[in-house]
């Protein structure tokens, strides 16, 4: 799949169809086992914005800010975001819990401190099921709070991201929202967000689909990693993984090829994020969305799916 650029829906932004995630670099040991130094962090943001990919995704909680401070450090080292690059970011509540419309106010705030940005593009409420719909419709809540910032033009435009499907569907639908970030739940393993991805489309809101790896395991193989989306994967779904790995290795294509371009391949995906932690790691992103891939292989990866009772939705 060659890189291109691709307009995200009715918002007019333009990115790439492969874009940066930048929620490890925060260094979150207790999300990915693992920390990032910082030096490290900041070559990988370096490699990124020498790319020609053209969109970092970050949130304000990512490492307790340290994405957004790292990702801002670099920006002022530039002078800003080269041109065509797209910085977009998440609102969260803060350590209290907090999810009220004051708290994005000041989540706004702080993000646009650590990014060195006065104007966010592209910003989305992150996580939402950490308080209850109700709650974040409300006159005081998150979602007018939001409104209200792209109204002052603090903000361009607006999203929503995260995990379970049914939520998901319900924020979209309230048409606030010109775009979505689903993750973990639209791969060669688990197809939850099918529906949610079709209700986009039909909504004309621009889909954005990060954590095509599944967190690692479709990246490394089951043999490595044995959690799939942040927990501890049933030995059913290892063993569907290995299935797919298993064909993959028949028809000499690696299974991180296979699950990025799964993602990469689908039309109704305006853009997929990779998420990443070396500087070259970047360039093999880039590398692996141009690998050519035999065109049976894939009704064969996708007749081994898990089935849906398995899937995180």
């Amino acid at each position: 799949m060659p890189l291109g650029v691709v307009t995200l829906g009715t918002t007019g932004l333009k990115v790439t169809n492969l874009a940066i995630g930048t929620s490890a670099l925060g260094s979150m040991p207790s999300v990915y086992g693992y920390e990032v130094e910082r030096e490290r962090a900041l070559e990988t943001l370096r490699r990124a914005l020498d790319s020609p990919l053209r969109m970092i995704d970050t949130s304000n909680g990512y490492g307790g800010g340290n994405s957004e401070r790292l990702i801002g450090e670099v920006l002022r080292e530039r002078d800003g975001a080269p041109e065509g690059m797209l910085v977009s970011t998440k609102v969260d509540p803060d350590h209290t819990g907090d999810f009220s419309g004051a708290r994005v106010r000041r989540s706004v705030e702080e993000s646009c401190e650590r990014l060195n940005m006065d104007y966010l593009p592209l910003l989305f409420l992150h996580d939402p099921e950490r308080v209850t719909f109700e709650e974040s419709m409300a006159p005081e809540g998150a979602v007018p709070a939001l409104v209200k910032l792209k109204q002052e033009g603090v903000v361009g435009h607006l999203g929503v991201a995260g995990g379970p499907v049914g939520l998901l569907e319900r924020y979209v639908r309230t048409g606030v929202f010109e775009a979505l970030l689903t993750h973990n739940r639209l791969t060669l393993l688990d197809r939850s967000a099918s529906s949610l991805v079709d209700e986009c489309v039909r909504l004309g809101v621009s889909v954005l689909n990060a954590a095509p790896f599944g967190g690692g395991m479709l990246a490394r193989g089951p043999h490595q990693e044995r959690n799939y989306g942040y927990r501890r994967a049933s030995p059913e779904l290892v063993a569907k993984a290995n299935a797919i790995a298993a064909t993959c290795s028949r028809y000499e294509v690696p299974m991180a090829v296979a699950a990025l371009q799964f993602s990469l391949r689908d039309p109704r995906v305006a853009s997929t994020v990779v998420g990443v932690t070396r500087p070259e790691r970047v360039d093999q992103a880039i590398e692996m969305a141009s690998y050519d891939v035999p065109e049976a292989l894939w009704p064969e990866v996708a007749s081994l799916a898990a089935p849906p009772e398995l899937w995180l939705w």
